[in-house]
């Protein structure tokens, strides 16, 4: 004697309800899985062909790769933009040092000069390689003021110099040879000189750089500070 029986409806309802029931309670076995794809490709190379797997094996083994390409995907992107972006500048802080100009100079008495000798110092700040450049320090004759020599941080043989009193001043000249070039950085150009005893006022002194960059003619030129 056979039990009732369900029509259709109700019996396909509970099966649909077990098969939702058993996919929840699915946890995919990634090994099983790739083992499986290995499998398949073999037996797509001519070896010994497998037993197709179930529908929610192949759907889920379907998921789980497209997954894992977005994943790539999403790692490959992430990189390139990372790699791409800007790298930030640190805001100036109080330690950052000013970028120099194009040319930039200044001139003092240095702190060596005693009660009868001076050496009067010219500082050139070249923000850029320069092609022509000449230098020229005037020293007021304020009594019994004569050179003892001079010298620059640059190398001597890429320099003409000259040193005469004309229109009572001791001028000392420094002029880049042709050919040859100064590069970007900080130079001095000293000249010295013995003058009568006791302290000797600058204030009367000059100093003028005239230059050719890339970017053109550039000059600078200043005075010292009264009383040396």
């Amino acid at each position: 004697m056979t039990g009732p029986r369900r029509d259709g409806g109700e019996a396909g309802a509970e099966l649909r309800a077990r098969l939702h029931a058993a996919a929840g309670a699915h946890r995919p076995d990634r090994a099983r899985m790739l083992a499986r794809v290995e499998r398949g490709m073999t037996a797509g190379k001519g070896g010994p062909a497998r037993p197709s797997p179930p529908g929610w094996v192949r759907v889920a083994g379907a998921t789980a790769a497209v997954a894992a390409v977005l994943v790539a995907g999403g790692h490959t992107v992430a990189s390139v933009v990372r790699d791409d972006a800007p790298v930030p500048r640190p805001a100036a802080g109080a330690h950052d040092a000013p970028a120099p100009g194009p040319l930039w100079s200044s001139g003092t008495v240095d702190p060596h000069s005693n009660d009868f000798w001076a050496q009067s110092n010219v500082t050139l700040r070249a923000g850029t390689a320069l092609t022509a450049l000449t230098v020229e320090l005037r020293v007021a004759q304020t009594g019994s003021v004569t050179s003892t020599g001079a010298w620059r941080s640059l190398p001597e043989a890429d320099f003409a110099f000259t040193v005469a009193e004309r229109g009572g001043f001791l001028v000392y000249r420094w002029t880049l040879r042709q050919g040859r070039t100064v590069p970007a950085g900080t130079w001095v150009f000293a000249g010295q000189y013995n003058h009568e005893r006791g302290g000797r006022d600058a204030g009367g002194d000059r100093w003028s750089v005239t230059a050719t960059a890339p970017s053109g003619r550039l000059s600078t030129a200043g005075g010292f500070a009264a009383g040396g």
